[in-house]
């Protein structure tokens, strides 16, 4: 398992938590670790069911909404779950702009998002 910069996880049953470090996910560079680091929960660590609490997050680039998006396409086929929790209504404005609501399972609060893992 590398250091994990951009994110934190945390375990929860069977249900891995990641937390963003960042406030702001905009620098290309960060947005490139930060991609890698979770593709690494799927495609090495295996993992099964995720939730992505954006508590911390106030700022999410084009570029960023792009890494998600590769994201949840890698954990399609890993044939693992993923659901979004605690998103701002900024975020989620842009999420309803560009249909990635429809995308993506969003739940309002990271207990909602376990409830139903």
């Amino acid at each position: 398992m590398g250091v994990l910069h951009r994110i934190e996880v945390s375990e929860s049953a069977n249900i891995s938590v990641v937390r963003f470090k960042d406030q702001k996910i905009i620098d290309p560079e960060a947005i490139q670790e930060l991609g890698l680091e979770l593709f690494d929960l799927v495609e090495k660590d295996d993992r099964k069911k995720l939730v992505l609490n954006f508590s911390n997050v106030e700022f999410l680039s084009s570029a960023a909404l792009g890494k998600l998006i590769t994201f949840e396409k890698k954990v399609k086929r890993q044939g693992s779950e993923l659901i979004l929790s605690n998103i701002s209504p900024e975020i989620f404005q842009v999420f309803a702009i560009t249909n990635l609501d429809k995308l993506f399972t969003i739940k309002d609060s990271e207990a909602d998002a376990l409830a139903v893992l």
